[in-house]
């Protein structure tokens, strides 16, 4: 595979099963009308199988399409599974994708009670791992994935053959001016308000994070509906929360990322990303050995949602 030192900038261009029963014993399979139905869900943009894993007493949701080569999909917030329609549904014909639902994201349940966490959802994504029997992952982490699934590859390098990063992170940010801005707003006695009764996340932070090409509200309501009523977000709220709590937690990841520095590692990043500046993917590329770069021009936060057939050939490209 070709090593490529210097980042690029690519112009895309547009024209470039069976769910589960919990028992004692584990799991069995049931005909999908015999589980969960979500009348709302797209099935033209979302064609996939739903399937459903044992975490505890509680379900989470997953897809597993393909065959061959697996690639591991972990999604950030406020997202599920849904962010990766796009790419699964062109890489699945050559590979075995799967892309799970945290829980309280997406599909998967919800608890109430939950100890919602960064660490604890890596946790839970290596139990998931495990409980399929995964290896030679190629692992694609985008925004709050990047902590949680890399903690994990940090944890099981031996599972995890090369990584793919879309706009995220891996340190603590807590010492720049604007995560200090992010900290007084996010200890607002309002933010619960805004997150649990307005659902600010999903109406108004993820449209406001993409670059130029903005979402359809046919593909808006499918990234909204998991989140349909005030208990559906107990999770969102977390996670924004966690950007407070765990900056610690982000920071020890970056100074153990020398348990990755033999593992190819891509990084595709939307240029007009509102959240993650570029400069992050510059000291991600700096920081791993085996790193390439390529900047995604007009995108934003959500790359592979904005420019898909260009990620999947850069995927492909990398892989091959």
């Amino acid at each position: 595979m070709q090593q490529i030192s210097a980042s690029s900038t690519i112009r895309c261009r547009s024209d470039l099963g069976a769910h589960q029963e919990f028992s004692r014993m584990g799991v069995r399979n049931l005909p999908e009308n015999c589980f969960m139905i979500h009348t709302w869900l797209d099935k033209h943009e979302y064609p996939f199988t739903s399937r459903y894993f044992a975490q505890g007493a509680f379900r989470q949701h997953y897809i597993d399409e393909g065959a061959g080569q697996i690639l591991l999909f972990v999604h950030g917030t406020p997202s599920w599974s849904f962010e990766f329609r796009n790419l699964i549904s062109a890489l699945h014909s050559n590979y075995r994708c799967v892309a799970p639902d945290h829980l309280g994201f997406g599909l998967s349940d919800k608890p109430g009670s939950f100890p919602y966490s960064t660490p604890r959802h890596s946790e839970l994504l290596e139990t998931f791992v495990s409980g399929l029997g995964l290896k030679n992952i190629t692992l694609v982490v985008h925004d709050f994935g990047g902590p949680i699934g890399l903690s994990f590859a940090m944890r099981r390098p031996d599972l995890v053959q090369r990584i793919v990063v879309l706009n995220s992170w891996l340190w603590s940010s807590a010492d720049e001016p604007g995560f200090k801005k992010l900290k007084k707003a996010l200890s607002g006695p309002w933010v619960p308000f805004l997150y649990k009764y307005l659902n600010f996340p999903l109406r108004v932070l993820l449209p406001a994070s993409f670059g130029r090409r903005k979402l359809p509200h046919k593909i808006r309501r499918q990234y909204r509906k998991p989140y349909a009523s005030v208990r559906d977000r107990v999770a969102l709220l977390a996670c924004a929360r966690a950007l407070l709590r765990d900056q610690d937690w982000f920071e020890s990841l970056w100074q153990k990322r020398g348990v990755l520095a033999a593992k190819p590692v891509l990084i595709l990043w939307g240029t007009r990303d509102p959240m993650i500046a570029p400069a992050y993917a510059e000291r991600f590329s700096g920081g791993f050995p085996l790193a390439q770069l390529y900047y995604i021009e007009n995108a934003g936060h959500f790359p592979h949602e904005e420019e898909p057939d260009c990620i999947v050939s850069l995927i492909r490209a990398f892989i091959e």
